[in-house]
């Protein structure tokens, strides 16, 4: 083994090192497992609820759940034994928009095609094995009022997760395709190969169509946002229902809107001498 591939961890290796570190804050991670807690299907919850999905003991829990009460974040359910989450937290999300560039830079373009096409077009970035909303236009006829800006869905049942995995780095990729992921619809392709092989596919065309995996009665076009190196900063999605639209229609008439807001929201290509 080379000394470079000796020297490559696997994600969950350098966060467990990273825990050791004498830097890292405990207490500070007890605080988003109890928030992330609430990002499942229960938005109320009492503390004994809230301790499980943690995997915190009730003390603990205690602790920053009063914290968190005290300090806004979390209210606690009149006449019941229940905590929700305030909208205080909203502003770590506007915080984030509001600072983003490339979400600044994009909206007038994705503005453009959703008042063009008349559909809902999403601009989304990866995390981890995750694709993340972060700005949407719904058009005339919104498909699925419960995906927001926020919402985040498995790469790699997703247009926009698999024109964005279409640039990655081999290892990079495999990481993503390996990692556990729930079908998101009875259609959703699970087969790592032809999850491969339409990432693949994707990379060639400069596109992908997907239909029924993200939402049933959906169909999803999407092209990649890339940086100098070809590589995705980000994805750009228009969605379509099956009622009004079909594959050929969407390969004739959509294609070429998003690969034209993608191409003009990405840098230009570095090519060495």
């Amino acid at each position: 083994m080379s000394d470079q591939k000796a020297g490559k961890k696997k994600p969950e290796a350098r966060k467990k090192n990273s825990r050791e570190s004498p830097l890292f804050v405990a207490s500070t991670e007890k605080v988003f497992q109890v928030l992330h807690a609430f990002g499942g299907p229960e938005k109320q919850m009492p503390l004994s609820r809230i301790a499980e999905i943690a995997k915190l003991d009730r003390s603990a829990t205690q602790r920053v759940v009063y914290t968190l009460e005290t300090l806004g974040y979390l209210r606690r359910v009149p006449n019941t034994r229940n905590y929700a989450t305030t909208s205080r937290l909203l502003q770590f999300g506007y915080d984030y928009l509001r600072g983003n560039e490339l979400v600044s830079r994009a909206s007038p373009y994705l503005l453009e095609v959703s008042r063009t096409v008349g559909e809902t077009v999403s601009l989304h970035e990866m995390d981890g094995h995750e694709i993340v909303y972060v700005a949407r236009f719904p058009g005339k006829h919104l498909l699925n009022v419960d995906i927001m800006v926020g919402t985040r869905l498995p790469a790699i049942f997703t247009a926009s997760g698999t024109a964005m995995l279409s640039t990655c780095e081999p290892d990079r990729l495999e990481e993503v395709l390996q990692a556990p992921a729930r079908p998101l619809t009875p259609l959703s392709l699970t087969d790592r190969d032809k999850l491969r092989a339409r990432i693949v596919a994707a990379r060639d065309k400069g596109y992908v169509i997907i239909s029924n995996e993200t939402v049933l009665g959906d169909i999803s076009v999407a092209s990649s946002i890339t940086d100098r190196h070809g590589r995705a900063i980000a994805g750009i999605s228009i969605a379509v229902p099956e009622t009004r639209w079909s594959l050929e229609r969407v390969e004739q008439d959509l294609v070429k809107q998003v690969q034209l807001a993608a191409a003009s929201l990405s840098e230009p290509r570095f090519i060495p001498a």
